[in-house]
């Protein structure tokens, strides 16, 4: 196994979440074939989709977030007549709760690999156009300490009884599903390009209750049954989305000209034609100016989804609205587009998919992922070539990166977000999540919470967003915390032969060997540039 063992890391690291642990086999099966092995996932294009016991439809979803606003309403208005307070809000779960953050300090050998692995940049460890906004419902926060009740203080009021919370329950269910999936995939490929292509089109969960309960079924619907498609299937999926459509506004952009832009005097919401344009398909400096925006904007109006009321459609539903759609025809990018309403708009979507500047943008940003930070020229024009000859057939753009001898020769230095880092861990320590908190709480804590970035642009993808010392730190309390819990019935040496075998360092092997405990030795291997790096 000597021979294949680092090209099977690479295999494991950079292309899916790791080895996992126990009797998986899954370093040995990569070594003996490590492109085969990674490309085996995209033979399985059903293997993609998720389905699981409770996950239901954006629509169904729509209908009962819409029905739990009611019931909110109703108690509120039973406690105001009653005479009890109704300010107060519901008590979040544990896993949305702030509290102190626990500081478990290892020993110098600790502190040293710590600082081995933030040799990036410094910075933060989230670029600030990242930074979770104060707002955001705190669904990740670390869990707090048990606190004793003052027993001099007088009983609290019994609150008022309170409806389920259909949206925090349905955000967990989803979570767990997500986590659940790649804990257990035998390589993650797949996984780990739902990932890329869910913050490529990523909406925030933090925009609303809709956002929220929307933002698994987000990723089920518009991105896991395209990733192995085309590129153009999948751009609109995601713009016909309720959850991208509520995501932008696009619900709110009327039509000057339309029936009900002339009634309600209100005109064009642009935000989702230019995400389109800027972050979805061309990228900046992709050939378009603003008149191309606001001429997109005009075409898509009407794209909205169905209210409470259901009158264009079942509620929480994709639907066209021709009474707010802007008529006549419109020129984007050169091009004239006849008023033909709905398709319109979908024939605009289909030229934006296949324009040139989309398929260089979509290769940089495939290759900065997978590779390095600095793409490699070379590499990103031969997966530019082949977007634009497959016609963005996103399978041959995965393969082409697997086949290319770049992705395999580049050395193991981007650093793992956050997500991938958690996930990781759990997959070497063979621990399938039961309960998303755990996850849920450190993702939050190391700026990368579930489904919620600050923008519409997605987490960073690079090493200065994730490399920082105070990132660095944070994995360190982690890690340690997972020492302490796991250490004492785990030999990591053993671990280690499951994560990497011989292609492990020499100084991550000496570390481990010296570490003063079995807990301190597993937090040591979790920080390892084994564990680390992709």
């Amino acid at each position: 196994m000597a021979r294949d063992s680092q090209a099977a890391l690479v295999a494991l690291n950079r292309f899916g979440f790791g080895a996992r642990g126990g009797a998986s086999g899954d370093l040995i099966n990569a070594a003996s074939d490590p492109r085969g092995f990674v490309k085996a996932e995209l033979t399985r294009p059903n293997g993609v989709l998720l389905e699981a016991p409770g996950l239901q439809s954006a629509q169904q979803l729509g209908q009962a977030v819409f029905a739990y606003q009611d019931q909110v309403k109703q108690a509120r208005e039973a406690a105001a007549k009653a005479g009890a307070p109704t300010e107060a809000p519901l008590q979040a779960p544990a896993d949305q709760r702030p509290g102190p953050r626990r500081n478990l300090s290892l020993n110098a050998v600790a502190t040293e690999i710590a600082g081995q692995m933030a040799e990036a940049k410094p910075g933060n460890n989230k670029p600030a156009d990242n930074k979770p906004a104060d707002n955001k419902p705190a669904d990740n926060m670390a869990k707090p300490d048990t606190m004793q009740p003052n027993a001099a203080a007088p009983p609290a009021a019994k609150p008022a009884p309170q409806p389920l919370n259909v949206i925090q329950k349905t955000f967990r269910a989803e979570a767990l599903a997500r986590l659940q999936r790649a804990t257990l995939v035998e390589c993650g490929f797949t996984e780990r390009l739902v990932v890329f292509w869910s913050n490529h089109f990523c909406i925030s969960a933090s925009k609303g209750e809709l956002a929220r309960i929307w933002a698994g079924a987000f990723e089920r619907e518009a991105i896991r049954p395209h990733v192995l498609g085309r590129f153009a299937d999948m751009l609109k999926a995601v713009e016909q989305h309720p959850a991208m459509l509520f995501f932008l506004d696009n619900q709110q952009s009327l039509g000057p000209d339309s029936r009900a832009g002339q009634n309600r005097k209100r005109g064009l919401n642009e935000n989702l034609a230019r995400e389109i344009m800027e972050l979805h398909t061309l990228g900046v400096g992709g050939g378009y100016t603003q008149d191309d925006v606001t001429s997109l904007a005009r075409i898509i109006t009407g794209w909205t989804f169905a209210g409470r009321q259901g009158q264009l459609g079942a509620p929480g539903s994709f639907v066209f609205n021709v009474n707010a759609h802007q008529p006549g025809p419109q020129m984007l990018l050169g091009k004239n587009y006849e008023p033909t309403g709905l398709a319109q708009g979908e024939a605009a979507l289909a030229d934006i998919a296949r324009h040139p500047s989309t398929a260089s943008f979509i290769a940089t940003k495939f290759v900065r992922h997978f590779v390095a930070d600095d793409p490699p020229p070379a590499l990103v024009a031969r997966l530019r070539d082949v977007f634009i000859k497959t016609d963005g057939d996103l399978k041959a753009l995965a393969t082409a990166l697997v086949d290319s001898d770049e992705a395999w020769k580049a050395p193991l230095t981007k650093m793992r977000s956050p997500y991938d880092f958690l996930v990781a861990s759990g997959r070497l320590l063979a621990r399938v999540p039961e309960d998303p908190g755990a996850y849920l709480n450190n993702l939050n804590l190391l700026g990368q919470p579930l489904w919620s970035p600050a923008g519409p642009n997605g987490f960073a993808d690079t090493n200065a967003a994730w490399a920082a010392p105070e990132g660095i730190k944070l994995r360190l309390d982690i890690a340690a915390q997972m020492g302490a819990r796991l250490g004492p019935n785990i030999d990591p040496l053993d671990l280690l032969e499951f994560a990497a075998a011989d292609a492990a360092s020499i100084e991550t092997r000496r570390t481990i060997e010296r570490a003063e405990s079995r807990q301190q030795a597993l937090a040591l291997l979790l920080m390892s540039p084994e564990m680390q790096r992709r």
